[in-house]
């Protein structure tokens, strides 16, 4: 490698951790706990139709939710066989939906939701991640966090609504996850040399987003506000 080759990695790594501290602080001032994403302004859909696009709404607008499952398709990109990673996410996201529904309990979901982001953009950045089973686990129980936040915009829905909001969310975090995959995987094949590179950038960014949100987490922890 030439030194100007050298001095232009050496850039580029400054910049993207630049940007990851930046977009972190961003979202600490920003950024609003996961309870409070609700499509329908806090109302229970009604039907299909609102089911439906309820389901779809909620991991977008819901940016600790939609960060997170551009991650999952980013890191399914760098597995063989990583598609399962994705598969495995959105499958346990409707069981912890289900689990909401029923009544069982899940503690500090926020808290892990937004340690979720931290901890796969961490596994990102280093060089040596772990391999997909265990990427696939940790995927798996992120879901079920997920999956339990999404089920109290629906607590409550009647039962024509609720297979409509599963559908949705279902369909919209394979849609996202595996778009993330697809130009994940042209670009590391287009540059295989700096693969290590857009990853670990990557999950520079992932790692100051998660961060900000955890830290506003156990701010409304520590200091609820009155109600």
């Amino acid at each position: 490698m030439n030194l100007s080759k050298s001095f232009g990695l050496f850039f580029s790594s400054i910049r993207a951790k630049a940007l990851a501290i930046a977009t972190g602080f961003s979202f600490l001032i920003f950024a609003s706990p996961a309870s409070a994403h609700h499509p329908m302004g806090g109302g229970i859909p009604s039907n299909v139709f609102e089911g439906f696009m309820s389901g779809v709404a909620h991991p977008v607008i819901g940016f600790d939710h939609l960060v997170f499952i551009v991650s999952v398709g980013l890191f399914a990109a760098t597995k063989p066989q990583g598609i399962w990673v994705p598969v495995a996410f959105v499958l346990s996201a409707m069981l912890g939906t289900c689990m909401h529904l029923i009544g069982a309990n899940l503690p500090v979901v926020e808290l892990v939701v937004s340690g979720s982001i931290l901890l796969f953009g961490v596994l990102l950045a280093i060089k040596h991640s772990p391999n997909l089973l265990m990427i696939t686990a940790l995927s798996s129980i992120a879901g079920l966090f997920h999956g339990y936040a999404y089920g109290e915009a629906i607590f409550g829905a009647g039962t024509t609504a609720l297979v409509a909001y599963l559908v949705g969310f279902t369909t919209i975090q394979l849609v996202i996850s595996g778009s993330a995959f697809v130009v994940a995987r042209k670009v590391l094949q287009r540059d295989p040399a700096q693969s290590f590179f857009h990853i670990r950038s990557a999950g520079l960014v992932l790692c100051g987003i998660g961060l900000a949100f955890l830290a506003t987490q156990i701010s409304a922890l520590a200091f609820p506000l009155p109600k």
